[in-house]
């Protein structure tokens, strides 16, 4: 089997790639017409409204995601992602059956968002950690790439689909198609076999454990590192439902249909990159720092795209940098944490990367109609570009770094730090060698 996809040769992780996969399919369906209906049905074509049920979607994860992660550590991983999954489907059931009935209103779909986000939020740390049990250790980069590659071929399909839908049927129908999606990865967590799971873990019950991921990530500066540059490419710059929407009905008169494509057409970057990142070892934090630099150019090609073939065009690569930078940094602190205190460390990333959205989405949206759309995408090139640049300036700084780029040899960026940091004076033997080669 070809090593990008090598974790399909177990048969749990198989089972949960395919599930997860229908199921991310429907996801995507969902977000798309959320936005559209809110965006065409709901307002005059308000970002500002779109930004705000965003932000409800995502602002549970700042409250939720340090509990979520405590739990991700403590039960059992298999019954609490049935729980979770079974709570948005029924979610997505209910939404669609309010639309349907044509009673549906703005503060209806802030509802709906904003406890879809509180299940997610507890949905989320859960289903990374989880991932670790499918596969042995050394095969979890790729399994993590693997998932994002699952979530954006699903992003590939999901988002022209419902463009589709909506324009054929209506919203209302694409959010019951989301409800049953559920089934499928619910039937795959039903269908894994126990005995074969890797066994991690279980932390018991006693007080102080939120302040103990607290305290190893502020040891971690590599995490730090990575959890700064997430977090402002997040807010300012990850609103991509909201900014193609825009882009699309404002910029362009374009409808329903042509705003899916564009999701779609993100994808192939997208795809592209979750597939490259199964086939890396080991990602690093340097590369957490160039695929946001990356992204900070491609972004700001696109908004400057003159039509919308050029425009969707032009979001290939920016689909690409972002989740190279995403799945980058999700592989390099799973891999370089302990399992015990996994869960925990991945819920306060999550809480970066995804609780910045409340915060960015109004803001991007406000940008979008009082400046036009193309300054809403604008706005996330800029962020993410002072971004990269504070990090690259502190880490050489910081880590004594020494770089170098070779024209005629590989490798031809080549990065060198002393033997000791401010890392491994603060960590164990093992943590510290784990985060030094995170480097």
């Amino acid at each position: 089997m070809s090593p990008t996809f090598s974790s399909l040769h177990y048969r749990n992780y198989r089972l949960w790639f395919g599930g997860a996969l229908v199921a991310n399919i429907g996801t995507w369906m969902q977000r798309v017409a959320q936005d559209w209906l809110v965006l065409t049905q709901l307002s005059d074509n308000s970002g500002v409204a779109v930004g705000i049920t965003t932000a409800l979607q995502f602002a549970p994860s700042l409250l939720l995601s340090p509990v979520a992660g405590l739990l991700a550590d403590r039960v059992d991983r298999r019954r609490m992602l049935m729980a979770t999954q079974t709570g948005m489907g029924v979610l997505a059931a209910g939404l669609g059956a309010l639309v349907l009935s044509g009673g549906a209103q703005l503060w209806h779909v802030y509802v709906f968002a904003a406890l879809l986000g509180a299940v997610s939020a507890l949905d989320a740390p859960v289903r990374q950690t989880f991932v670790a049990q499918m596969v042995p250790p050394d095969k979890l980069t790729n399994a993590v790439g693997l998932n994002s590659a699952s979530f954006n071929a699903a992003r590939l399909i999901g988002p022209g689909l419902a463009g589709l839908a909506i324009a054929w049927i209506g919203t209302g129908w694409v959010f019951l198609a989301n409800a049953v999606t559920f089934a499928a990865t619910i039937g795959a967590l039903a269908a894994i076999r126990v005995s074969e799971l890797q066994p991690l873990p279980s932390v018991p019950r006693r007080a102080g454990q939120l302040r103990e991921g607290l305290a190893y990530v502020r040891g971690r500066s590599d995490i730090l590192v990575i959890m700064a540059v997430v977090s402002v490419v997040s807010t300012f710059g990850l609103n991509f439902q909201l900014t193609t929407a825009m882009m699309a009905r404002i910029e362009f008169g374009k409808e329903a249909a042509q705003y899916g494509v564009l999701g779609s057409v993100l994808a192939i970057g997208s795809l592209t990159g979750a597939l490259l990142a199964a086939r890396r070892e080991r990602p690093r934090v340097r590369l957490v720092i160039g695929s946001a630099f990356a992204f900070a150019v491609t972004t700001a090609v696109a908004a400057l795209m003159p039509t919308y073939q050029t425009f969707a065009i032009a979001l290939i690569p920016v689909g690409l940098s972002s989740l190279t930078m995403l799945t980058a940094a999700n592989s390099a602190i799973q891999v370089s944490t302990p399992p015990e205190v996994r869960g925990r460390v991945m819920s306060l990333y999550l809480m970066v990367f995804l609780g910045a959205t409340p915060i960015g989405s109004p803001v991007v949206g406000w940008i979008g109609e009082t400046y036009g759309p193309r300054w809403s995408i604008g706005i996330g090139s800029v962020t993410a570009l002072l971004a990269a640049t504070g990090a690259t300036v502190w880490a050489i700084r910081a880590w004594d770094l020494r770089v170098r780029y070779h024209v005629t040899t590989r490798p031809h960026l080549e990065v060198r730090y002393p033997a000791r940091t401010d890392v491994a004076a603060r960590l164990g033997a093992q943590e510290a060698a784990d985060a030094k080669a995170s480097v």
